[in-house]
């Protein structure tokens, strides 16, 4: 039996945390960049692999090497910032159709992002957390879900908004500079 409050308590506590998080800037490169079904469809199965193994493993993701973590998702951020800067350098860039990109490839794309960059985060620890307090590993699971998929939508749909009012190759470069930032404090925290 599902639990309304457990949900909705984890729901409120994921999304509050996630909104602030990288998740909302990945989503919206993407959702700027490839149709924004195939990102979604990738981010969610991610979030959904997170969830799982929060609320499978409860309270025993806090002792996961953070230093490791973050120095993968640092090299992560600034591959992905270096590779939007290489391919801005060039030419206006059109927006890419969705049929030059396979569900798959975009899919894949972001389902890999998502899963590196946010294994091990805060909400996943948290979502571990109150699976492991409340004993209701459903509610949890479906309240974090929920939330993590709300966080994602809301960047992929906020990047399609912001492509309608600003040049593509302006959001690249604020993008890059955005992952690169996150890809030095990524780094730093694995140093520190």
């Amino acid at each position: 039996m599902i639990s309304i409050t457990v949900t909705a308590l984890v729901f409120g506590v994921v999304f509050l945390a996630e909104l602030p998080d990288k998740t909302a800037l990945a989503g919206l490169v993407l959702g700027t960049r490839y149709r924004a079904s195939y990102v979604f469809a990738g981010v969610a199965a991610a979030f959904t692999v997170h969830v799982v193994l929060a609320v499978a493993a409860g309270s025993v993701l806090t002792l996961l090497p953070q230093q490791l973590v973050h120095a993968l998702t640092g090299v992560l951020f600034l591959g992905g910032a270096a590779m939007l800067l290489l391919k801005g350098a060039g030419e206006e860039e059109e927006v890419r159709q969705p049929e030059d990109q396979s569900f798959w490839k975009v899919a894949g794309a972001g389902f890999m992002l998502i899963l590196v960059a946010e294994f091990g985060d805060l909400t996943q620890i948290m979502t571990a957390n109150m699976a492991a307090r409340y004993d209701d590993p459903l509610s949890v699971g479906l309240g974090a879900v929920l939330a993590l998929w709300a966080v994602a939508g809301l960047g992929i749909v906020g990047g399609k908004a912001l492509m309608k009012r600003v040049p593509l190759a302006l959001i690249t470069k604020i993008a890059a500079l955005l992952m690169l930032g996150l890809g030095v404090w990524s780094l730093y925290e694995a140093l520190a």
